[in-house]
This record gives structure tokens, C-alpha cells and sequence, in this order.
């Protein structure tokens, strides 16, 4: 089989949630005292098409130098000063700690004699990975925790060798996305050769005990990544030998030339796969048949149409998922030696609802999603259905993965108001037994989830769950939070969180939109939410803020959004293009400077969602109607905002962020403050320590709240 290759007995609740002259008044004080640090203008302008346009903060670009950590410290003493002005922050601080402090283990995988499994004790920064031999004790194998003083180094994935006598594990220090590769023998945990350094972006696929296929670019220097060096590659480490001997095995040509490339090598040793894209509309996919030196590349697909991936292999026989011709998904097979599309057998057809796919125990699980909920069917692999599979309840379920001799499998279930539980499945009977769940000290039947429809600008039906204290009073009093994405083909499904639960104890509705630009209805979904049809997704985030207002859930005064990262840039363009609909925004990690996005670090490969403004004047017209960082308009009271991001962050690097703070500060009028919280030592979010976790939330509903005029908690 080949693995798809890409708290605290205080309850605090909302006191006076009415405005009152005097609350406004303190607040508008408050933020009135507010002094911005001076950024300093430039006098850059780039022409596009014959259109003048200024950049006067490209200084902050360069994210390394002086002057920038200068302005990054005195940004973040504003925002420090004004936080720590408001009275429940240590309140909302403590009671994070509380729902945070919980045993939570992993769903268990096992490698060899042993059963491996990730377990936090609570308020620990990073999960420790443990292992167990059956009825014995269980022993730390790798503690992340050990590896910084701070907490900020974590684990970011690991390989087992097929015999599992070796293991190939991943760490990322301050959130950076470049790794580190670390091989261990697994039995003994000594270190096998030197570490790989400089891997980017990379899964780590094994030939037996021999060696491994891991993908990495040439690093570049500071923060701008030329085209022509933006050339993924797929290298071969032999077990023993220095990285510099490393050999390039994809993408070292200009034909080979692609923003992500993937090996994968089948169980049985006999093909490397290989996946490759330019952007996130699709890969092509070629396979070399490793039991022949030197043989060549052979073709499945080499166009970019689609999202097609190895799922299992039977000698010659590929099991592919994909969506060329289905966009909702299908499972086919095809004999390797002639693997094109014509040749390809449905085993799994497409269904009206989008499918994903794991194997384990000789079979297929195909969990589809039907409105942002979670169905299972499992089949063998002839395509037979085996049956359709209970599950505890209607929210996210995610699992049922395993080597095809693991007679059991786990899969774990969660939606917004409920913990996430663990089962064990018995894949021939078919039973589920409970095999954990998390404790946390959080009352989940007191609240509720519900799904939601409606219509967007151009009619579009849209789904939005929405979850609340029961017995809510649609009063429109209500402090909401509206969270959204729209891109990337990226499905938001109902899952727990405790830090969201902090918000509900808070009184606080949380409503999160399955917006255009996802994946969750399929390909179309997320094209209609792509390029010349970008605005699609702000409207629905829009009409999402609309109904939530006219049924009375809240009002624009009671109304926040959030999201990050494409959801940052989400948050970024709403509140700009419908100031007026929101009391507060939080933009994370956003991707907030949308004609310069494509020259940074990573943002090369987002061109299929956004286009680039190089690509012709309509497009750049289009990114410039609007990239937040050029539609500050002068003059105009925006909503309260706080932006968050890491001067680690070299996914969406911080200098969107700088840009837009500056632009904001500057061009802004009225009472509301406009800040920028910087986390230092920290990336795009992925291994977020739990204390600056904890720290960043009692921040965000700390001046959330405050700026909707809830004066004491």
C-alpha cells in the first residue's frame, strides 16, 4: 500500500452584554490613547500594464534586517500595552489553561512489535510520541518537548522502513517549514547516519532498509524565491552516506521543473511513483519500474487537469483516487504497463458527494462528505460495498488507515460541540468499540450545533453550522464569531476545539461557512471560488455576516471574523470591502499583498487560486480591485483590528501582514484600534507551542470582546 504522498471549576459568562454610554466612552478612550509606531515611507512603484503603482513599505520585505525587527518590536509594545489594559484578559487566559489541560492520545499505529501512539498530559507544548509492546509498558520514543528550551522545536512527520527496523522522523524548529531529517534505529533509538537538513515541503518514502526519497528545493536566501530557481526535486538518501551525495531523481531538468514533487516507492519494492505540480490545480503523475536499472519514466497522466494520487498497489495493478472526468472523486485501477486514463476501470465510481480514501485491513474506506458531514462506506477491492459503516453521531470522522494484515483499524469522531473519541474497528465484523476520548472540562450537552443555508449574491445556496448555548436568545446581542477559508480545495468540517469552547463558555456564538473556493461540494465548488472568481468567496463570507444579522443571531456591532492564512486574506478584503458589517477582524497569517504574493517564498505554487498580476492586465486589475494591502482607503473608520502572524513564517511570510498594519495605521479614522500582534520565534502555525497558543487566544477574545463593548466578564 502506498500512503497518498502529498478547563477549572470558574464558568465565565457575558455580564451587561448591552452598550452603555459609559462603556463606550471607556472604550473609545482607550483606544484614542492608542499611538502608533512611525513607519517609515519609500518611493517604490512598480508598473504593471502601464499602471503606476506605489509600494512605500517595501522596506518591510526584508524581514531579516534591522529596521524591520526595530518595527516588529515596537509594533508588538503597542499592541502588549493596549491588551494588557483590558480587565479579563488574565480571566480568559486561565480558563484556556483549564480546557486545555487534558490528556488527549492519538489514534494508535502499529510498526513492527510495537504500537506507537502520540500523547499530551495536558498543558505539555508539543505531543510526545510513545510505544508499547503488547502487555507491556508503555516508554517515551521521541519527546519533542527535549528538543528546545522553549517549546517551539516539534515533530513534522515520520517513516517507518517496511520491517520497521528504521525510522525517518521530521522536526521543525520555530515553526519554520524547512526540516530536518533524523534516521533512527528503531529498536535501540541510536542514530543512523548524519541528519538531513534544508527539506522542505517533503514526504519520506523508503526503498526496504536501503535508503529513502525525500523532496526539498535549493534554499534560497531571505525572502524572495526567484521562478527559476522555484524548482521542487525528489533525491534518494542512501542510509550512511553525507546528504551531498544525495541523488536527484525528479525535477533536476527544465522539463521536470515543478512547484511540488512527491515519490512514493510500492510495498512491494517494484515502482516509485511520482508526483508532480506546478500549483494546487492538479499533478501529473509519471512511475519508473525500480526491478529494472535504469528504466524509464512512464506517463499515468502529464497534464495538471486533475488531482489524481496512488492510493495501492497489487503487483501490476495501481489503484489510483482522482478526480479527472469525476469531480467528486472516483477510485479506478489500471495495469501499470499501460497506465493512461483511457485504460483506467472504475472501482469505486463518483457519487454526488466528494470522496476521499484510505485503505487498511485489505479494503477501501471511501468517506465521503455530504454537506460538510462525514459518511463512511467500506468496500473490497473489487468495488464491492461491505457495508456502511455506524457512526457515533453526525459531525467530522477521520481514520481507518493500516497495513493490510492490521486486523484492526481506528478511526477518531468529533464535530464543534463534542471531544474527539477514538473506536477501534474490527473490519471484518464491522463492530466499533470506544477505544478513548478526551476528558475535557467542557459541558458539551449544553450546547448545540446546527446546520444552516444561505443564499449568496448571486444566489448560491451555501452551508453554514452554527453553534451556541441551548436556550440562546436570538436578541441580536449575541458575540459571534464568524470563521471562514474559501480556497485550496480545503474542506472545513465540524471538528472540537477547546479554545472555540472558550468562546461558547464565553457566551459567544460561533458560525463557521463552507464558502466557494473549498472543497467540500468538489472541483466546481473550488473553482467557482478561484482566479476572475475570487470575489465569489468574500460575497459568501459577506451573505454568511448577512444572515447572521437578520436572524437575529447578532449584530454588526456584536459581529467578528476570523481566519488565516487564505483565510486571512478572506478577513482582509470583507472588512475592507464591508467595513460597515463588522465590529472586529482578526486576519491571521494572512495572504494579504496580492501582487507581489507569487514572488515570495512559497507563494509561487498558489498561482491556480489567485492568479498573478504578471499574468496579463485583466488579471492584474482584478488582484489590485481586491488585494487588501492596496484598498485601504483613507478616511474610512474600519473594524477593530488585530492581525496575527509569526517572523518565523516562511509559508505566508509576516511581510503581508507588516504591509497591511502599516497601510491600515496610517489611512485609518476613527475610535477603533488597528494592531498587530507579532509571535516571535514562530511560523504559519503548525507545532504552535500550547502556552503561546493559550497566550494568543486569551489575546484575540480579549479584544474581541472589548471592542463590542463588553466592559467586565
Amino acid at each position: 500500500m502506498i500512503k497518498k504522498i502529498l478547563a477549572g471549576a470558574i464558568a465565565l459568562a457575558l455580564v451587561g452584554c448591552v452598550n452603555t454610554e459609559n462603556e463606550q466612552s471607556n472604550n473609545a478612550a482607550l483606544t484614542q490613547s492608542v499611538k502608533y509606531p512611525i513607519t517609515k515611507t519609500g518611493t517604490v512603484i512598480d508598473n504593471y500594464f502601464g499602471t503606476q503603482v506605489a509600494d512605500p513599505y517595501r522596506w518591510l520585505e526584508d524581514d531579516k534586517s534591522a529596521e524591520t525587527a526595530a518595527w516588529v518590536k515596537a509594533q508588538n509594545e503597542t499592541t502588549q500595552a493596549y491588551l494588557s489594559q483590558i480587565p479579563y484578559r488574565k480571566d480568559i487566559e486561565k480558563r484556556l489553561t483549564e480546557l486545555l489541560d487534558y490528556e488527549r492520545v492519538s489514534q494508535p499505529f502499529k510498526h513492527g512489535n510495537y504500537t506507537y501512539f502520540y500523547k499530551n498530559d495536558g498543558l505539555q507544548n508539543q505531543s510526545v510520541l510513545y510505544r508499547q509492546k503488547e502487555g507491556g509498558e508503555a516508554e517515551v520514543f521521541l519527546d519533542p518537548n527535549t528538543m528546545s528550551d522553549d517549546g517551539t522545536t516539534s515533530l513534522a512527520g515520520l517513516s517507518f522502513s517496511k520491517d520497521a527496523s528504521l525510522v525517518a522522523y521530521q522536526i521543525s524548529e520555530g515553526g519554520s517549514d524547512w526540516r530536518k531529517v533524523i534516521v533512527l534505529n528503531a529498536e535501540t533509538k541510536e542514530q543512523v547516519g548524519e541528519t538531513l537538513v534544508d527539506v522542505k515541503f517533503s514526504g519520506i518514502s523508503w526503498f526496504g532498509n536501503e535508503g529513502f526519497y525525500y523532496s526539498s528545493y535549493d534554499k534560497p536566501k531571505g525572502s524572495e524565491l526567484s521562478a527559476k530557481t522555484d524548482q521542487h526535486k525528489v533525491y534518494y538518501h542512501k542510509i550512511g552516506t553525507p546528504q551531498d551525495q544525495d541523488k536527484v531523481i525528479f525535477g533536476a531538468t527544465d522539463a521536470q521543473k515543478h512547484r511540488y514533487v512527491y515519490g512514493g516507492v510500492t510495498d512491494d519494492k517494484k515502482y516509485l511513483v511520482i508526483s508532480a505540480a506546478v500549483s494546487t490545480s492538479g499533478n501529473k503523475l509519471f512511475i519508473r519500474d525500480l526491478s529494472k536499472p535504469n528504466s524509464d519514466w512512464v506517463t499515468i497522466l502529464d497534464h495538471t487537469n486533475s488531482d489524481t494520487s496512488v492510493i495501492h498497489s497489487e503487483g501490476d495493478t495501481l489503484f489510483l483516487s482522482t478526480n479527472l472526468d469525476a469531480p467528486n472523486r472516483r477510485i479506478v485501477k489500471v495495469n501499470a504497463k499501460q497506465p493512461q486514463p483511457e485504460k483506467w476501470q472504475d472501482v469505486i465510481p463518483e457519487t454526488d458527494n466528494v470522496l476521499s480514501v484510505s485503505t487498511g485491513s485489505g479494503y477501501l474506506f471511501a468517506t465521503y462528505i455530504k454537506d460538510a458531514i462525514s459518511l463512511v462506506k467500506q468496500y473490497d477491492f473489487k468495488g464491492k460495498l461491505i457495508r456502511d459503516i455506524a457512526l457515533p453521531g453526525v459531525g467530522t470522522v477521520s481514520g481507518f488507515s493500516g497495513e493490510e494484515e492490521d486486523k484492526v483499524l481506528y478511526y477518531s469522531f468529533t464535530n464543534y460541540n463534542t471531544p474527539r473519541s477514538i473506536f477501534a474497528f474490527d473490519a471484518e465484523s464491522g463492530r466499533s468499540e470506544l477505544y478513548s476520548s478526551d476528558k475535557v472540562d467542557f459541558d458539551s450537552d449544553a450546547y448545540v450545533s446546527k446546520q444552516v443555508f444561505y443564499t449568496s449574491k448571486d444566489g448560491t445556496r451555501v452551508p453554514m453550522i452554527i453553534t451556541h448555548k441551548k436556550g440562546l436568545k436570538l436578541d441580536g446581542n449575541n458575540p459571534t464569531l464568524l470563521y471562514g477559508y474559501g480556497g485550496f480545495n480545503v474542506s472545513l468540517k465540524p471538528y472540537f476545539s477547546p479554545t472555540r469552547a472558550a468562546w461558547l463558555e464565553l457566551g459567544g456564538v460561533y458560525a463557521v461557512a463552507n464558502l466557494r473556493g473549498g472543497g467540500e461540494y468538489g472541483k466546481k465548488w473550488h473553482k467557482a471560488g478561484t482566479q476572475m472568481q475570487k470575489q465569489n468567496v468574500f460575497d459568501d463570507f459577506i451573505a454568511a455576516g448577512e444572515y447572521l444579522v437578520s436572524e437575529n443571531y447578532t449584530s454588526s456591532e456584536k459581529l467578528a471574523i476570523n481566519g488565516g492564512s487564505n483565510g486571512g486574506l478572506l478577513v482582509g478584503a470583507t472588512m475592507l470591502q464591508r467595513p460597515d458589517l463588522f465590529k472586529v477582524a482578526v486576519p491571521a497569517v494572512g495572504v494579504l499583498d496580492m501582487l507581489r504574493y507569487h514572488t515570495f517564498t512559497a507563494g509561487a505554487g498558489w498561482a491556480y487560486d489567485y492568479g498573478t498580476a504578471e499574468d496579463n492586465k485583466e488579471m492584474f486589475e482584478y488582484l489590485k480591485g481586491y488585494s487588501p494591502v492596496h484598498n485601504v482607503k483613507a478616511g474610512v473608520n474600519y473594524p477593530a483590528t488585530m492581525i496575527t502572524t509569526g517572523d518565523h513564517d516562511d509559508r505566508v511570510v509576516p511581510a503581508h501582514s507588516y504591509k497591511f498594519a502599516a497601510e491600515l495605521q496610517s489611512k485609518h479614522t476613527g475610535a477603533n484600534p488597528t494592531l498587530i500582534r507579532i509571535e516571535t520565534n514562530a511560523g504559519h502555525g503548525a507545532g504552535t507551542p500550547i502556552s503561546k497558543t493559550i497566550e494568543q487566544y486569551a489575546d484575540i477574545y480579549g479584544f474581541t470582546l472589548y471592542n463590542m463593548g463588553i466592559k467586565s466578564l
